[in-house]
């Protein structure tokens, strides 16, 4: 009996050592992966940003080049689309926190190619393919977009500007809200789509991207003058509070496009004028009473 007991003592010895020693391992496995992680993002620094790479599933790996002396960076990206629930293109990123004004002006390399394919100042949750994160995407046929996912797998909407193949773009975090600004012939940026909504915990990444919309071809994008900024928290846009912007929206979709956008408020009177047309019925905001005022007629012929 003594024998058996004393067996079961050193059988139960050798499990737990093996049990450490297999934890042990894995979590030195683990550390050896993050390690390895770290190097390889550390020496894939390109510039100001910390690291490049392909997001999502792509057929031919993506580069990213930078030349000091023009202040340029040329990022080549394959990849099927950033659209859908899923996104596949070529990323050089830097981690930050808090606000964050990314500019830059912003080419194609070379003729031709999709009409969609897309080169992209972008503020992402992560490098998973269907992470969260708000971009100002410039497309191969001129338009430009704010383009987001609110929500880590969701699908990707749009809000469109209304100025076709602009040089120099800037997105804007602001808190939880984006926004796209644009340069004029003037040298003033000026908002382009109004602002939408995307929640990101810190540190999130910064940086530009290219995808070529078509998962056989490699297309390349020029990105000159970068400049990545750390804003104050809640730091605040000339402007931002009072822009207001007129939009179409696709009823399919929910995308949106901007017909006309001003730096104040832009307000509609709800009003329903009475058969005589001589009476306006103000309809609030709070409450349940209708304030009537005398109008002059209400032409409404057109």
């Amino acid at each position: 009996m003594m024998g058996g007991t004393n067996v079961n003592r050193n059988m139960s010895k050798i499990v737990w050592f093996a049990l450490a020693c297999w934890f042990g391992l894995t979590l030195g496995e683990r550390s050896g992966i993050r390690a390895q992680d770290n190097r390889r993002a550390a020496g894939n620094a390109v510039g100001i940003f910390e690291g490049h790479g392909d997001v999502g599933r792509v057929l031919h790996a993506g580069t990213v080049e930078y030349d000091a002396a023009k202040q340029t960076y040329i990022v080549a990206g394959s990849g099927e689309n950033i659209w859908f629930d899923k996104d596949a293109f070529q990323f050089a990123w830097k981690k930050m926190s808090g606000d964050v004004t990314l500019t830059a002006d912003v080419s194609f390399l070379g003729k031709g190619g999709e009409e969609y394919k897309k080169a992209v100042l972008m503020i992402r949750q992560s490098l998973k393919t269907d992470s969260s994160y708000a971009d100002v995407a410039l497309h191969g046929k001129g338009l430009a977009s704010l383009q987001y996912r609110d929500d880590e797998g969701a699908g990707t909407q749009e809000i469109q500007a209304n100025v076709t193949a602009p040089e120099r773009l800037r997105i804007v975090k602001r808190g939880d809200h984006f926004s796209m600004w644009l340069e004029d012939e003037n040298g003033r940026f000026q908002p382009a789509t109004g602002s939408a909504r995307v929640i990101l915990k810190e540190p999130f990444y910064v940086g530009i991207g290219m995808c070529s919309h078509n998962d056989n071809v490699v297309e390349r994008a020029a990105f000159s003058k970068v400049e990545l900024k750390s804003e104050p928290e809640r730091a605040s846009v000339e402007g931002t509070a009072n822009n207001s912007a007129l939009k179409i929206v696709s009823a399919a979709s929910t995308d949106r496009r901007v017909v006309y956008i001003a730096p104040e408020r832009i307000e509609s009177q709800n009003r329903m004028p009475d058969v005589q047309g001589e009476r306006l019925f103000y309809f609030p905001m709070v409450g349940s009473s209708v304030n009537e005022r005398k109008h002059r007629p209400v032409d409404t012929s057109w």
